[in-house]
Formats: structure tokens, C-alpha cells, sequence
């Protein structure tokens, strides 16, 4: 995908200087646009660049400020303003808007022409139309029709950076509501992978944002704080977090990246049954990796049933949450201050339920080994019901 960083770090624009909007690099670009009046910024697309030279500029720099102001809420990718004669410099108060609002602005010198410009951009954006193509091509083939195109695929994953016997996984992001669509978060995503992974391939299937990545080329930055960096701007700029990344094993034969790929789709579906945003990986799954590989399900059921039984049985009579109350209790490790804030009841509303639930269970939640059994058959019920 064409994008302000691929243009900023690219030898195609020596014409370009960023000034402003350093941390909006991860936006896309889809196409070009030159804007000499207000009045025209009603035919810019979202993703496009907007050039200006401001010759129609009544005044230059309150024109300039409302033009950029307006081209950032049609959602264009970038800001160019060709500097000279007349506009010799960007205002400050244009480039305190842009980095306030991660909006790139550019520079580009009178001396270069724009129609340069518009030619060099095009080629660019042409250019990484096609290379995303046989990006997605190759990765597709290889998680799902890898026997019939064994070969090429080998061929293609040394070509594109990925060379034999290279330790290849899987990461796939989703969102978490049917309502929602990954691709609102596809740029964000991607920028976040590109300054962690040197080389990934990236292809959008279904509503997945699917990643292949090479453990050599994978940084010492634990992956968990590249997800959780992503989750907190998706968390701002929403408010609520509707996004969930799971990682599969790494594997050195391609026939088994598929594996990679479901390992993935479990994590996420664990993390979504659990309500557990801090899962991250398949390696870490820990005790449900175990309970899955258990043949004896009368086994399992039973053990889930002996613990949790009576307080589903409670519930159900009674109309309460002691089940729902008891997972968050185990959650937050039994701190009462955390149960309170998240729960919006008092703290002794808090104490009394863990009292009540103590005597409905005849245990004692301060026991660590009753909280083991407690949070395994949760994890019982998450399997379960995710098989």
C-alpha cells in the first residue's frame, strides 16, 4: 500500500519536504488533487494529496489555514503547498494545526514543476497498486491452496524477502462487532507493523487483516506492547476498543503457515470468550492449550460442573451475577479497589458478594489453589463453548 512514509522515505520525491504531521505517515494515498481555491476542495477524495500554489489566494495566510483546515475534514491523505511567490512560507499557525491533528504537510520548492509532480505520483501509487496484487496473491495461495501452487509460492516468498527456510507466522486482526469493518483500522494497523517488521506480506480476507511475518526479521520489542500501542490510539479514537489481534506459532515449512493462520483465529476467539484483551499469542494460551488436547470431555465437563455448578444454579433461580461477579473477582486478582471501578459498586457491596459467593461454593477466595481450580473451569466453559 502507497503511503506518506513509503513517499517520505522513497528516492521518487526529492521534491518534498515534510514539515508538519510527522505522525500521520501511516496514511494512505490513493491519488492526487490540485487545489487553488476553497471553493474546489468539494471535489477532493479521501486519501488523495492536495497541491496548492495559493495564485488564487485572496489572503495568503488565513486562505492557506482554511484550505488545509478543510482539505484535513474531506480526509485527504497529505497537504503540498508549492511555495513562492505566492505563498513564500507556511504559517505557523498552519503547521501547529497539522501536528496537533497528525495531518502531513509538505513542502515542494518553486523551482519544481507540479505537473513533475502529479507524473511522479501516479507512477507511484500505479506502481504499489501492483505489487500489493501479487502480495496478496502469494499470501492467499499460501494459507489456503498451498498444494497447488507449491512451487510458484516458494519462488514468490524468496523474490518478495521471505528466503527458504525462513520461520514464518501469522498475525490476524479482526473487529470484534459484526457492525464493524476492519478496514476503518487497516492504516493505522499497518503502520504500527511497519515500524516494528522490517518485511511483512498483508492481505484483506473476508474481515481479516491478515499479516505474514519472518522471526528474523521480528524485533527484541515484545510483540504484546506493539498490539497494546494499537489498542490505545483504536481506544482513543473511539472510546471503546472494537479491534482484537491474535499471533499464531511461527513454522518453517509453508504447509504448515495455515496452521499459523487457525492458531491465530484461536487466539482470537479465546480472547473474545474470555473478555481477555491482554491475550495476545498461541504460545501463551497456556491452560487452554492443555484442556483442548483432552480426549476425556465427561472428564472436563464434570471438573467445570463440580466447581461452578452451584453458583449457576444460584443465578438462574435468583436472578443474580454471581457467576459474572466471580470471573471479574479472579480477573482483577481479588483486589477489591480494581472490582469496585470496574464494576461502578461500592467496596462493600464488593465484600459482601465475595462473602456470599464463599458461602454458596463453601470456599475460601483468599486460597490460591481454590482460585486456580476457580479460574480453570472458567477456562473449561471458554472451551467449550468456543468447540
Amino acid at each position: 500500500m502507497g503511503t506518506i512514509r513509503k513517499i517520505v522515505e522513497g528516492a521518487l520525491f526529492p521534491m518534498l519536504t515534510l514539515v508538519a504531521g510527522q505522525s500521520g505517515m501511516y496514511r494512505k494515498v490513493t491519488g492526487i488533487n490540485v487545489v487553488e481555491s476553497i471553493d474546489l476542495i468539494m471535489f477532493c477524495r479521501p486519501n488523495e494529496l492536495v497541491v496548492t500554489t495559493g495564485i488564487n489566494f485572496s489572503h495568503q495566510n488565513s486562505s492557506l489555514e482554511q484550505l488545509v483546515k478543510l482539505a484535513y475534514t474531506k480526509k485527504v491523505a497529505g497537504f503540498i503547498v508549492n511555495t513562492g511567490p505566492y505563498i513564500p512560507d507556511i504559517p505557523e499557525s498552519v503547521i501547529k494545526f497539522a501536528n496537533e491533528h497528525d495531518f502531513p504537510i509538505f513542502q515542494m520548492p518553486w523551482d519544481r514543476r507540479v505537473a513533475d509532480l502529479l507524473k511522479t505520483t501516479f507512477q507511484f501509487i500505479a506502481t504499489h497498486q501492483q505489487e500489493q496484487s501479487t502480495e496478496d496473491k502469494v499470501l492467499y495461495n499460501l494459507l489456503f491452496h498451498y498444494k497447488q501452487h507449491a512451487e510458484s509460492i516458494k519462488q514468490n516468498l524468496t523474490q518478495l524477502g521471505f528466503p527458504p527456510g525462513s520461520e514464518l507466522a501469522i498475525i490476524t486482526c479482526t473487529t470484534t462487532d459484526a457492525q464493524s469493518r476492519i478496514d476503518r483500522y487497516e492504516v493505522m494497523i499497518q503502520f504500527a507493523f511497519q515500524n516494528r517488521y522490517k518485511r511483512f506480506l498483508r492481505l484483506k480476507y473476508k474481515n481479516h487483516l491478515i499479516f505474514l511475518i519472518d522471526r528474523a526479521q521480528t524485533p527484541n520489542i515484545p510483540f504484546s506492547k506493539t498490539v497494546e500501542e494499537i489498542y490505545e490510539k483504536i481506544t482513543q479514537k473511539n472510546s471503546s476498543l472494537n479491534v482484537i489481534i491474535g499471533k499464531g506459532n511461527f513454522h518453517k515449512d509453508y504447509e504448515n503457515i495455515r496452521k499459523s493462520y487457525d492458531e491465530s483465529l484461536t487466539v482470537i476467539q479465546l480472547a473474545q470468550l474470555h473478555n481477555n484483551r491482554f491475550l495476545y499469542k498461541y504460545k501463551e494460551i497456556g491452560a487452554y492449550k492443555i484442556i483442548m488436547g483432552v480426549q476425556n470431555r465427561t472428564l472436563i465437563e464434570s471438573f467445570s460442573q463440580d466447581i461452578l455448578g452451584q453458583l449457576h444454579r444460584y443465578d438462574e433461580l435468583h436472578n443474580t451475577d454471581y457467576l459474572s461477579f466471580l470471573r471479574i473477582f479472579l480477573e482483577e486478582n481479588g483486589s477489591t479497589s480494581k472490582i469496585s471501578e470496574r464494576q461502578f459498586i461500592h467496596r462493600n457491596t464488593v465484600l459482601y458478594k465475595i462473602k456470599k459467593i464463599e458461602m454458596l461454593l463453601d470456599m475460601d477466595l483468599s486460597n490460591p489453589f481454590t482460585k486456580t481450580n476457580l479460574y480453570m473451569a472458567f477456562l473449561i466453559e471458554d472451551v467449550l463453548t468456543h468447540q
